[in-house]
């Protein structure tokens, strides 16, 4: 039993694990900028919402939507404001600093087939 309880133990602080550095990994591929990073962590479809637009887009397509979106909005910084944990779910509240003013950002994140994929990114002036 104790046995059990130890091998359960390993598991849920791996799968632990794996979930932070997933979002850590997300959120220093936008401190960079890199749209082509970000998009390794997208679920199938991706609810992304800039202050022009908002919509559910493919993988593809929301690479290209990001990837416009630093284009047009080169990023200085990242300053996570707040991380968290929810039922499986994991996200992050923070703030983009551009060459064009910074954006209130929240990514969320949900595990999927045991891995963390990202299904929302919100980039709203502030």
């Amino acid at each position: 039993m104790k046995r059990q309880i130890a091998v359960f133990s390993m598991g849920f602080l791996v799968c632990a694990f794996i979930s932070i550095s997933g979002l850590d990994e997300v959120i220093d591929a936008l401190r960079n900028g890199n749209s082509a990073e970000i998009a390794k962590s997208f679920d199938n479809t991706v609810e992304i919402t800039l202050p022009a637009k908002s919509n559910s887009y493919s993988k593809s397509q929301a690479e290209l939507i990001l990837r416009d979106f630093f284009n047009n909005n080169p990023v200085k910084g990242f300053e996570v404001i707040h991380k968290g944990e929810n039922g499986g779910s994991q996200y992050c509240i923070g703030t983009l600093d551009t060459k064009n003013g910074p954006f209130r950002t929240t990514l969320f994140m949900k595990q999927k087939n045991n891995k963390l994929v990202l299904q929302e990114i919100r980039l709203e002036n502030r």
